[in-house]
């Protein structure tokens, strides 16, 4: 049974090259490019890579998505006065900042946050009309929405951080910083400011979904590979009538957890798993400033928080102290 003790494909099995299913009358069919095999990708899946399939939208995506890089990655070369080296050395703590508070909400000059406002105007736009090509690609294949659905969920993530919250609470200020540990600096003085994000309770299930998303994702994969001597990569054929591989599966599962899912059930559980993870950790950042102003005390009055010992001394709510913004 050695053989069968690999994560990877050991047989590629290579067909003429299939251009896709056929769309006449469902939509345009112009899909772009000569099909080919990379063996590295049939190790992992399928070898095929191609044709594609752009369109008027998914141009427009990809013009926008280059106009926002280009001006990210521009402002952070001018940083470091235009130096490759430092450039490259850097790259990871640059960032695009924000406008200050002093703006509010008003356009600022292009050095003082103008150009970060443009940069996330390209940078959204990009990403919904990707999320339009999406959805319309699914109807065009018969497909449900699922996918475009869910991307929907990161997208609205996206747009609390850096658009909606800092509408409602009247500043671009409060957006996130184009950066790699900027974006990281700004999560943690976030937490920071606003009493602890640890006892937002959107944050703590957008955390269990995070995690629980995963470890349903491993489970399943990890069942599908060690079940797949008996069929079980077919997973249609096991949704519509259950075979030997999930037969086996559900077993494994109901004699180690008590619980099994079935060959259609678990994508349902990780799909929800994995899109209610940015929906309720959206919930939690949009509340945070604009409902509550401080998740320790909040949590401390709602009896979440435990009681430290009086040692620790009385703890001050920051937005009392004076000099604090009203």
């Amino acid at each position: 049974m050695a053989e069968y003790q690999n994560i990877f494909t050991r047989i590629q099995v290579r067909g003429p090259i299939y251009a896709g299913t056929p769309l006449e009358g469902r939509g345009p069919n112009n899909r772009l490019g000569t099909p080919g095999f990379v063996h590295l990708f049939g190790r992992l899946g399928d070898a095929q890579v191609g044709p594609i399939y752009l369109g008027t939208l998914g141009l427009a995506s990809l013009i926008c998505g280059f106009i926002a890089f280009e001006i990210i990655g521009l402002n952070m070369w001018a940083s470091v006065n235009w130096d490759p080296v430092q450039f490259l050395r850097q790259l990871p703590w640059l960032a695009l900042e924000p406008p200050a508070p002093s703006y509010g909400l008003h356009f600022p000059p292009l050095a003082e946050g103008g150009w970060w406002l443009m940069a996330g105007f390209f940078l959204t736009t990009s990403i919904l009309l990707w999320w339009v090509r999406i959805y319309r690609r699914a109807r065009a294949l018969g497909l449900g929405s699922h996918t475009a659905w869910a991307f929907a969920a990161a997208i609205w993530l996206y747009l609390v951080l850096g658009f909606i919250r800092p509408l409602l609470m009247g500043s671009w200020a409060e957006a996130v910083p184009f950066g790699i540990f900027p974006h990281l600096d700004w999560t943690a003085a976030f937490s920071l400011r606003y009493g602890n994000l640890f006892y937002n309770p959107f944050h703590m299930l957008s955390i269990v979904f995070l995690y629980g998303s995963t470890l349903l994702f491993a489970m399943h994969g990890a069942t599908v590979l060690a079940t797949s001597r008996f069929g079980a990569e077919r997973e249609l054929d096991q949704i519509a009538d259950r075979g030997t591989a999930f037969e086996r599966g559900g077993l494994f599962w109901r004699w180690t957890m008590g619980f099994n899912a079935t060959a259609e059930s678990i994508h349902r559980w990780a799909w929800w798993f994995a899109v209610l993870c940015p929906l309720s950790g959206g919930l939690g950042i949009l509340l945070t400033g604009t409902v509550v102003d401080n998740w320790y005390l909040w949590g401390t009055h709602h009896g979440l928080v435990p009681v430290y010992p009086p040692s620790w001394g009385t703890v001050i709510d920051p937005a009392t102290l004076p000099g604090a913004p009203k």
